[in-house]
């Protein structure tokens, strides 16, 4: 499966936007998928993973209530709708998906298969 994230901008800190993650190739149905983030001189950062089958979802503590995973089936596309924005949220977005990840392993990397290449967010201050 072939992933492309978009989306990505430049906002003001209390903004919003909205990432998109299209896959081609298979359908996100069939696996689990995530957000992850990477700011300069910083380590990935997981933010959201979601198990289509089951429904469970695990946000980052840091994202929690601000930032919403969705899909759409008929697009196959992945968004991660981002309120709130503060300047610490600036970092490459990526999606990525797997299969068979477990609810417990959905914050590591190393879980997922595929990942699309990154769409820059930048909040500023």
């Amino acid at each position: 499966v072939q992933l492309q994230a978009s989306g990505g901008g430049l906002v003001q800190a209390g903004g919003s936007l909205r990432l998109s993650c299209v896959a081609s190739g298979r359908t996100f149905s069939d696996y689990t998928t995530g957000w992850f983030r990477q700011a300069p001189g910083k380590e990935r950062e997981f933010i959201v993973g979601r198990r289509w089958s089951t429904g469970s979802t695990r946000y980052a503590d840091s994202v929690k209530g601000r930032f919403t995973m969705s899909r759409d089936g008929a697009k196959n596309t992945v968004y991660l709708q981002m309120n709130n924005l503060k300047p610490e949220d600036t970092a490459i977005y990526s999606c990525a998906a797997g299969s068979r990840i477990i609810f417990s392993q959905l914050a590591l990397p190393s879980s997922y298969d595929y990942w699309g290449q990154g769409t820059q967010v930048t909040v500023s201050s």
